[in-house]
């Protein structure tokens, strides 16, 4: 059974100032998103669900999902607001996302089979594909046996500022706890630091590369109406995939293989990152990793 790929990328058109504003990174004017969906086919992926909002959804076939036709099975899915379980509404004044959380629930009518999810916006490379890849083909769809590809922290800063990673304490391979770090950055001594202390370059972080079944839907439900009860009044609260996950481990209800990898995480955290972020795609290119031409 070949695994899914779900990206997360409702929110894609807010934060760039409009779908048809992303700037292009590739040669042939390639987005970041094109090279995740180019290394998951080569990974084996069978499908793809890009989880957006309706009104995005024109532009974003228009710029991204039609050139895929024909080389990978595609799925829509949309959030919104109003998706909420039977007895909550939106409460007045609400306008930002429910979170991560929703978004990947939102994704359950279209996927049956084990899947990874990921931003739409993050550079994860190859490596990363392959080794989720390989491990959702040996998941049963009825486990809570789940993973998640491992970066390295210093793999995935940003020479323009500080980050936040979701920290992983790993113990045999497994991952134990994860929580968020704020303002990591490389200082001048050459040590990691955050706010609440330092890091070491090989400490594993998380990038949202997780692998799953259709099992964890089941716990998105429920975890979106327990939130609802408590936050839901809350005009900025969210629900967060990463929050369900560590209370899955924490309640001994699933376990997570963590799947380290050595790629180098790019994206653009701040506008000077895009100039380094084309360089790195194009050393990618000129070593044949990938064609001048993706999509050719």
């Amino acid at each position: 059974m070949k695994p899914t790929l779900v990206i997360m990328a409702a929110g894609i058109g807010s934060r760039y100032g409009g779908l048809k504003q992303i700037d292009p990174v590739g040669p042939s004017g390639e987005i970041v998103l094109d090279y995740s969906v180019y290394d998951a086919i080569q990974a084996g992926f069978g499908k793809v669900v890009f989880i957006i909002r309706p009104d995005i959804e024109e532009a974003f076939k228009e710029v991204i999902g039609h050139k895929l036709d024909g080389k990978i099975q595609v799925e829509y899915v949309f959030q919104t607001l109003d998706k909420l379980p039977a007895g909550f509404a939106v409460p007045e004044g609400r306008t930002k996302p429910w979170g991560t959380g929703q978004a990947v629930l939102m994704a359950a009518p279209v996927v049956h089979e084990p899947f990874a999810v990921i931003n739409a916006d993050d550079f994860y490379g190859r490596e990363s594909f392959n080794v989720i890849a390989k491990k959702l083909m040996t998941m049963d769809v009825n486990s809570t046996d789940f993973c998640m590809a491992g970066f390295y922290i210093k793999n995935t800063l940003s020479p323009n500022g500080g980050v936040a990673r979701g920290y992983c304490k790993v113990q045999d391979g497994k991952l134990c706890r994860i929580t968020e770090r704020y303002n990591i950055e490389r200082r001048s001594n050459g040590i990691i630091r955050y706010d609440g202390g330092k890091m070491a370059d090989t400490d594993i972080v998380s990038m949202n590369t997780w692998g799953f079944t259709p099992r964890l839907f089941d716990f998105l439900e429920r975890g979106f109406a327990d939130f609802l009860a408590n936050k839901g009044a809350e005009l900025k609260s969210e629900f967060y995939l990463l929050e369900v996950v560590d209370g899955m481990i924490q309640h001994g209800e699933a376990k997570v293989a963590v799947l380290p990898t050595n790629e180098k995480w790019m994206g653009v955290t701040y506008a000077e990152d895009k100039p380094q972020v084309m360089a790195g795609i194009r050393a990618l290119v000129a070593t044949g990793i990938y064609p001048s031409n993706l999509w050719a």
